[in-house]
């Protein structure tokens, strides 16, 4: 079965200027793949009609299906649909469904009075399929030319997902007969990835032709391994993938963190639910960063107490109870000091285990002795608490992301080894 390719454009100066941070294409990309639908390329343009040409012809050689988001607004500077009506040789009629969805929202939701421009948000080429915006008063876009497939869609992210969900990804499966692509992932701690290859050289050199692991390298020190198999038999396809899945976890089993494709956070909250535990930090340099990730998690309300961000050292005295003669003696930066901390969160907030975090995050505050990037993690329970010196090297924001993704890493850990 041949492999079926897609091109992403996106559309906008906003883009190109770093204003905007492209989150589209990644969702899209994610979507298309569950399909069978491999994204070769991945492209942004400003709002410059030659530019936007160029795409269009360049993409249409190399792949089937051409998605397009952006410039389908009603301000000046959205060409996109006026160009596409010229591109594809059509002239702009109005929608009649696009016309009555614009007048509702504006009648029903947005309540006021309607310019010539929102109007003109119902024009579409007449040699398009129009794609209803249930979310917006853009419609989307649907043309086909010499056996390629574009669709234009808003920029809008949840404009743009209700009409992929919604009419894009059944009408693409409708038109190609798709192959299956399965995934999965695991995720390991503690090996780079460099050295990860290495030790699974062997297995990863006779892969079957039709599979393919991928390093994905994640913040935090983390490492994920994705490994891909296509194939026209969705079940024979899965038991082939999941048989050598099985050897690629044993074989990195030291480091292995948890079988799944799943955040770290996600995971210990699975812990947590599985031993109907709870959890609190004491975050001192991270600033309430890793309260932020575990409360990301939907429903981590079951075992998350709370938090205390003992950024002053007064505020480690008085609401932790930290011994002030443990600050000076030792400093804000030391085990003696976040075992404290541990100990002083799990008396306040009653819970079953404790992360507590003080470090030097930069870009200044070292010293020889505790230099920019020393942070000391402690975590336990009420009968144990464990610490661990890091020394990080980055800027602020990456030590910040570093000493979150190690401390959940040495909770996790400590779960696992005292159960």
């Amino acid at each position: 079965m041949a492999k079926i390719t897609a091109s992403i454009i996106t559309i906008g100066d906003e883009l190109l200027i770093g204003q905007v941070v492209d989150t589209n294409s990644a969702w899209m990309a994610q979507e298309l793949n569950k399909i069978g639908v491999w994204v070769q390329y991945r492209i942004a343009v400003g709002d410059v009609k030659n530019d936007i040409i160029s795409a269009l012809d360049e993409e249409s050689k190399r792949s089937h299906i051409i998605l397009i988001t952006g410039g389908l607004g009603p301000t000046a500077d959205d060409i996109t649909k006026p160009l596409l009506c010229e591109y594809f040789g059509g002239k702009m009629i109005v929608d009649e469904g696009a016309l009555k969805n614009v007048k509702n929202i504006f009648e029903n939701i947005i309540k006021r009075p309607m310019i010539e421009s929102n109007l003109k948000q119902a024009e579409v080429p007449d040699v398009c399929n129009v794609i209803q915006n249930t979310r917006g008063t853009a419609p989307g876009m649907w043309f086909e030319k010499d056996g390629k497939i574009f669709v234009s869609m808003p920029g809008v992210p949840h404009e743009m997902q209700g009409m992929m969900t919604n009419y894009v990804l059944q009408h693409l499966q409708q038109s190609f007969i798709m192959p299956h692509i399965l995934h999965k992932t695991l995720l390991v701690a503690g090996i780079g990835e460099s050295f990860m290859a290495e030790m699974i050289k062997d297995w990863e050199n006779v892969l079957p032709a039709n599979m393919k692991l991928a390093y994905l390298p994640n913040y935090g020190g983390l490492l994920r391994l994705r490994l891909t198999a296509t194939g026209d038999d969705k079940n024979e396809t899965e038991t082939e993938l999941n048989k050598q899945f099985d050897q690629l976890k044993k074989l990195v089993s030291e480091y292995l963190v948890v079988g799944e494709d799943i955040q770290l956070e996600a995971h210990i909250g699975k812990l947590l639910q599985q031993k109907n535990k709870t959890l609190a930090t004491a975050e001192s340099c991270t600033g309430g960063y890793i309260a932020h990730l575990i409360t990301s998690v939907a429903g981590s309300s079951k075992y998350f107490l709370g938090s205390i961000v003992s950024y002053a050292n007064e505020v480690k005295e008085n609401i932790l109870s930290v011994d002030e003669n443990t600050i000076s003696q030792h400093g804000a930066v030391s085990e003696e000091t976040v075992k404290q901390m541990a100990q002083g969160i799990l008396q306040k907030i009653k819970s079953d285990y404790a992360i507590a975090v003080s470090g030097i995050m930069g870009p200044d505050g070292g010293t020889a002795e505790k230099p920019v990037g020393t942070v000391w993690i402690a975590v336990g329970d009420h009968q144990k608490i464990e610490t661990k010196k890091m020394h990080f090297r980055f800027d602020r924001r990456r030590n910040i992301e570093l000493t979150a993704m190690n401390a959940l890493n040495l909770l996790r850990m400590f779960i696992v080894n005292n159960n």
